[in-house]
């Protein structure tokens, strides 16, 4: 059972330069997250396109990931839609093919409503038959949702195992949420590790982000539990640059740098996503350069040698 603690990576969805799924190179860095030991890996979040696929491609896609780790790691499925009645079905079919847990966001409405949003989480949990994550990301969902909104959410809905806080200033908003639940469930931080030491140090559990350096992640969480907070912020703290320039609007940085690992065969993205610029390619192998001098990135990095 998923305890929803520690770190679960968002994977990119790999493409051919065609655009079509590329099912080798997916085999490739699931195995490379079951090497590196990480609780559990994320499918079609935003990291993943998934809003760019076929429902034929997103169970292609979920089908893959189970075979591959499903017996080794917790497999965790974006679900979102607008419409409640296909989010249902989508985690339905994330429950059929072995999936372990789903994430859900809502959708904007023409009129924003606490009482819709309520509702499309209720009937969702009320439906699902495995744990749910409630995805709190306003900069994608262009929905925002108040602590008490959130904290009424996760009262009347078991089915909700996690929260993904993502909604910014990160930090304070999970200080509010640890003090507004009236059932505790963890927390995990995304957006891509941007805030992710306040965030720790606020009562995170550890990472549900697409970030493609997860033993990093790994470090750090570990560092934090260990309750060595000097370790844990020079960690994140030799890896900032790296996590700023990551940051950037789209999906392009993170899967250059996962080609660069040799996890991805290609770092397309699909139209009407924009591919990396090559003055953008130059400033990444600076930063690399910067951060990880002479590392071979395509192995597991040794963390804590790297450390000044």
């Amino acid at each position: 059972m998923m305890n929803f603690t520690g770190v679960y990576p968002i994977l990119a969805t790999p493409f051919r330069d065609d655009e079509s799924f590329d099912e080798d190179s997916m085999v490739r860095m699931l195995e490379f997250m079951a090497r590196l030991g990480v609780e559990g890996v994320t499918v079609l979040g935003v990291l993943g396109e998934a809003n760019r696929m076929s429902d034929r491609e997103r169970e292609a896609i979920v089908r893959v990931t189970v075979r591959t780790v499903g017996a080794r790691l917790g497999v965790i499925v974006g679900v979102s839609h607008p419409g409640t009645k296909a989010t249902i079905d989508l985690a339905a079919m994330a429950a059929e093919l072995g999936a372990h847990a789903v994430m859900v966001a809502p959708s904007a409405e023409p009129v924003p409503s606490d009482v819709r949003v309520a509702e499309y989480f209720g009937r969702v949990c009320e439906a699902a038959r495995i744990p749910v994550v409630l995805q709190d990301h306003p900069a994608s969902t262009a929905v925002h949702m108040p602590v008490p909104l959130i904290a009424r959410i996760v009262k009347d809905s078991p089915r909700i195992a996690c929260v993904k806080a993502e909604a910014v200033p990160s930090p304070t908003r999970i200080a509010a949420l640890r003090a507004a639940l009236e059932r505790q469930v963890p927390m995990l931080t995304g957006l891509g590790a941007l805030y992710g030491q306040f965030d720790l140090e606020a009562g995170s559990s550890g990472y549900n982000t697409g970030f493609a350096f997860p033993e990093v992640l790994q470090a750090h969480v570990a560092a934090h539990q260990s309750g060595d907070v000097a370790l844990a912020r020079r960690i994140w703290s030799r890896f900032l640059p790296l996590i700023v320039f990551e940051q950037q609007p789209g999906v392009a940085v993170r899967k250059e740098l996962l080609r660069r690992r040799g996890l991805l065969a290609s770092a397309a993205v699909r139209h009407p996503g924009a591919g990396l610029l090559p003055a953008a390619g130059h400033g990444l192998a600076e930063v690399l350069d910067w951060v990880m001098p002479g590392v071979d990135i395509t192995r597991p990095v040794d963390v804590l040698s790297l450390l000044d």
